[in-house]
């Protein structure tokens, strides 16, 4: 519901105008000084602003002129009893949207409200538009990353909450972006919330916004991310990190599409999609008593797990390239390339940090590196290490070198469930849930391998 926020000193003419609007389906807030206008305006931002000319202290032309410094695409309607041409002019150079003469006609009022809104949608559209062609997707061609483009293609277009779960640095907030590009809600907002950089004490305030004097250093209300998300997509990311009272009152919005800011009583009602992303197991948390398993279900309708990047390393090359690609155009360093044998040192590195920990590097070589191109010697100590020694050995299984079918199929079951059991410490539900199987067919599978405890 739009929110409009209306600028006169006549009691009668907000009056007028708070019934037809209301009436129209917008919410309404009435002031009666430029002062209250410009607080109001940074504590709890408008959809649209109806400004009258003449006000006591602050006239309206300059209250106009702060809002269009502070909010450049909130729309201003003018009004006033005594306007000229001269005034209008000034009013819409300095960026109102109309110039509405007193008596006002009430029709021409709601049309006017109704073409502000409209072309304020279509430029924060088209802002929005702009940002999402230089986003970046999911690069690789590996199978791995392919299968969650394909998923993300999928899951995308419909309204299911998702849960985007990986090691650090691995690209959760660029598949959330992605599922957000091709969904139906890509002309809405798309808002980030870092569970794990907001302290504990402010997780709420951040999430659904806060009233003034709410707290200690409240000095002034303000909207939520739920709230900026209204029709579009929020992003919990790290949603691991995020504290029970807060993860009570996540699963109450889910629940409800409702919400109230701290300190206040109105119940606020929100329309977002939710993605969550982790990097935690959240079954862990479950257990250990630090997330709540009813927030879990409702999160984890459609899971999505983005390999790390040591587990597909063809795709590095690509990478590689496209990172060079988008800092020759940021950086005025020139196009760079890379050696062969630096590629081969990248794709053995275990990459602890992930494709973040690869763009840093590139971006560090770019910088540093004197020639065109990069070689082994640009590389950091680690690295060159990892490119002298080679890849590790590894060691042939046991089932492969098995001749007989039957034999080595049972030596790689054993091998599997037995590494299975140490990464899950014995729990075999959670590890028949990972692997596929039903627990009691699992059961009955490592008692015959001779692993059962």
């Amino acid at each position: 519901m739009p929110e409009i926020l209306v600028v006169d000193d006549e009691r009668s003419i907000l009056e007028s105008l708070r019934d037809i609007l209301e009436d129209e389906g917008y919410r309404v807030h009435c002031v009666e000084s430029g002062e209250e206008a410009l607080r109001l305006a940074q504590e709890n931002p408008p959809d649209l602003v109806l400004l009258d000319v003449w006000l006591p202290g602050i006239d309206g032309l300059e209250v106009l002129r702060r809002l269009r410094e502070t909010q450049p695409t909130l729309p201003v309607i003018m009004i006033s009893g005594h306007g000229n041409i001269e005034m209008a002019v000034k009013a819409v150079k300095l960026g109102a949207f109309d110039f509405l003469e007193k008596p006002l006609s009430y029709d021409r009022v709601v049309v006017s409200v109704e073409k502000a809104l409209k072309v304020r949608a279509l430029e924060e559209e088209n802002l929005r538009l702009r940002a999402r062609l230089r986003e970046p997707g999911l690069t690789g061609e590996s199978l791995a990353i392919r299968e969650v483009r394909a998923l993300i293609a999928r899951v995308a277009p419909t309204e299911a909450t998702v849960l985007i779960q990986g090691e650090s640095g691995v690209g959760k907030e660029v598949a959330a972006r992605m599922i957000h590009r091709l969904s139906s809600r890509a002309s809405g907002p798309f808002v980030e919330v870092n569970c794990a950089a907001i302290p504990e004490t402010l997780i709420e305030s951040e999430l659904f916004g806060h009233e003034r004097g709410a707290f200690t250093g409240a000095t002034q209300a303000r909207r939520g991310k739920f709230d900026q998300a209204h029709r579009g997509t929020l992003f919990l990311d790290e949603v691991g990190d995020m504290s029970l009272s807060a993860q009570a009152k996540v699963l109450r919005v889910i629940q409800e599409r409702r919400f109230e800011r701290v300190g206040g009583d109105r119940p606020i009602e929100v329309d977002v999609r939710l993605i969550a992303a982790t990097n935690k197991d959240l079954r862990a948390e479950i257990e250990a008593g630090r997330f709540r398993e009813d927030l879990y279900f409702r999160l984890n309708v459609v899971p999505i797990v983005i390999p790390p990047l040591r587990e597909r390393p063809e795709d590095i090359p690509l990478l590689v390239e496209e990172f060079l690609d988008e800092l020759s155009r940021h950086s005025g360093l020139g196009r760079k390339t890379v050696s062969p044998e630096v590629l081969e040192a990248l794709k053995r590195y275990p990459w602890p940090g992930n494709v973040r920990e690869l763009r840093n590097l590139i971006e560090r070589l770019v910088i540093i590196c004197p020639g065109e191109e990069i070689t082994l010697n640009d590389l950091p100590r680690e690295f060159l290490d990892y490119a002298e020694k080679g890849a590790p050995a590894q060691e042939i299984p046991e089932w492969f070198r098995l001749s007989d079918f039957k034999a080595a199929r049972e030596s790689f079951e054993r091998e599997f469930l037995r590494r299975k059991l140490e990464e899950f410490g014995g729990n075999i539900s959670r590890m028949a849930e990972a692997i596929g199987l039903r627990r009691s067919y699992l059961h009955r599978k490592l008692k015959n391998l001779g692993l059962a405890r």
